[in-house]
């Protein structure tokens, strides 16, 4: 009989934990960016071989100080997910960066799940300038390997450890009518999301944190071309300035951006209708 399980990933913001999971999905299904607060609510995805079925929760990194409400529902999502249910737990480290109070209150959830464990050395196509700070871990997780989530640099063995541990049972979800192997997450979402990546990757240092994308319409047009309407909404008028740009060049940019990503993976002409609105209320609804 095959195994199927839960499966966790952990490890605070910034450690790679959502390229890892595009990568082993072979998809993307998250997005990435350099910046904290790029992942503010958990993804769950399926994976499936000869093996069996995982179902990944790639988890929010936990932040050590909250400076705004979205930080804190952040920390709440990220919290209530690590504490859930799972299999198999995978906490990921990125030794090219300090340990900080974000890794030690990551650290500190996992260690009282009681699940089995793997320490997932990332960045190993980086210089590992921190890598002895980590070395008190060795005895704490059932299994411990080194990985370039970005390189694709081992992560069969990765999944060889996770089958290892997952429990015989019959699949979790039925995967018969998926289309894509994420499971909370819906077209008009996910393009928000890719549009806030977008957003995240282009504009300058703090004004991504003061976004939310909403995608209103996504249409196909006679001639078969898809037609998407999305808000970007921001928290000033001063954001607003920015995100527009001069002459509108920074939307332009943004949504050219989103464009050509959803066209590569649709193979579809895509346009990308962007506005931007000032809501100073809108973390209140998140």
């Amino acid at each position: 009989m095959k195994k199927a399980g839960v499966v966790l990933l952990v490890g605070r913001p910034n450690t790679g934990k959502s390229t890892l999971l595009n990568n082993l999905l072979g998809r993307k299904v998250a997005i990435t960016s350099p910046k904290p607060q790029t992942t503010r609510f958990p993804i769950e995805a399926v994976y499936e071989d000869e093996r069996g079925q995982i179902i990944f929760i790639d988890t929010p990194g936990v932040f050590a100080k909250v400076e705004d409400q979205l930080g804190a529902a952040i920390n709440e999502e990220a919290t209530q997910a690590i504490q859930g249910q799972a299999d198999v737990v995978v906490y990921i480290i990125d030794p090219t960066r300090k340990r900080d109070q974000e890794e030690n209150r990551t650290l500190g959830l996992v260690r009282k799940l009681s699940a089995p464990k793997i320490l997932v050395v990332n960045k190993t196509d980086q210089a590992q300038e921190y890598l002895a700070d980590y070395a008190f871990l060795e005895n704490e997780f059932d299994t411990i390997l080194q990985i370039s989530a970005l390189k694709r640099k081992n992560l069969n063995r990765l999944f060889d450890a996770i089958f290892k541990y997952l429990p015989v049972q019959k699949p979790l979800v039925k995967t018969d009518d998926l289309v894509q192997p994420a499971l909370n997450l819906d077209s008009k979402l996910y393009i928000a999301e890719l549009i806030r990546e977008k957003a995240f990757l282009n504009l300058r240092e703090e004004v991504p944190y003061t976004v939310h994308t909403v995608v209103d319409e996504i249409s196909e047009r006679p001639n078969g071309d898809l037609y998407i309407r999305g808000r970007i909404i921001t928290t000033h008028d001063r954001y607003k300035i920015m995100i527009v740009g001069k002459s509108g060049a920074m939307i332009r940019e943004i949504g050219m951006a989103t464009r050509k990503e959803l066209e590569i993976a649709s193979g579809k002409k895509v346009y990308v209708d962007l506005t931007v609105e000032v809501n100073p209320h809108w973390m209140e609804s998140v």
